[in-house]
């Protein structure tokens, strides 16, 4: 009975912190919006991503890889404004707007502080855009951002996130290449 009266409070105390963790967390039942969605799977990247940028001491924004066949490579920091060059690109087209023709952002963005404040920047507008995509307009077909054929929202939406997976990996290898650990495998 001692031992019933001891743990009493610490019942209690969770019995009171079970309603406020449920209010945190969607039921199983609730139903996401497709912007939410794609909310979601864009902060997954925007982590990452800017996570790998921020690792990466700022003399070496300026390192690409030279032993091998790398002629031609982006550095890191061209890695890092080409993605929020292409989220700008994705994120006009989705909203109908001008779609920015440089795939490589604004030559005078040269420092990290610089570099990270375009792609934190970008991946805002990316935001924005995404939530102009609802159930009605998510496939309906679109001119390409980039100028060939159509596409629709929902292609669009998916592929912020997959083309800048793929310079994530890129980037992962420069971290790596100059004995930095990723914080995603810390």
């Amino acid at each position: 009975m001692k031992k019933l009266l001891y743990l009493l409070p610490y019942l209690m105390a969770l019995s009171l912190l079970s309603p406020l963790q449920a209010q945190d967390k969607p039921s199983q039942d609730e139903r996401r919006t497709v912007s939410q969605v794609l909310h979601r799977s864009i902060a997954n990247t925007e982590r990452e991503f800017t996570g790998a940028a921020e690792a990466m001491p700022e003399d070496k924004y300026g390192f690409a890889p030279s032993n091998g066949e790398f002629k031609g490579v982006r550095n890191f920091g061209e890695q890092i404004k080409h993605v929020a060059a292409v989220n700008y690109i994705y994120g006009a087209a989705l909203m109908g707007e001008k779609v920015p023709d440089d795939e490589n952002g604004p030559p005078a963005t040269k420092t990290k502080a610089e570099i990270l404040k375009y792609l934190k920047d970008s991946f805002a507008y990316v935001y924005k855009a995404v939530d102009s995509i609802d159930e009605r307009n998510l496939v309906e077909p679109m001119k390409s951002p980039f100028g060939v054929g159509t596409v629709t929202r929902l292609g669009i939406a998916t592929s912020i996130s997959s083309h800048a997976w793929d310079h994530y990996g890129q980037m992962v290898e420069y971290l790596r290449m100059n004995n930095i650990i990723p914080p995603a495998s810390r």
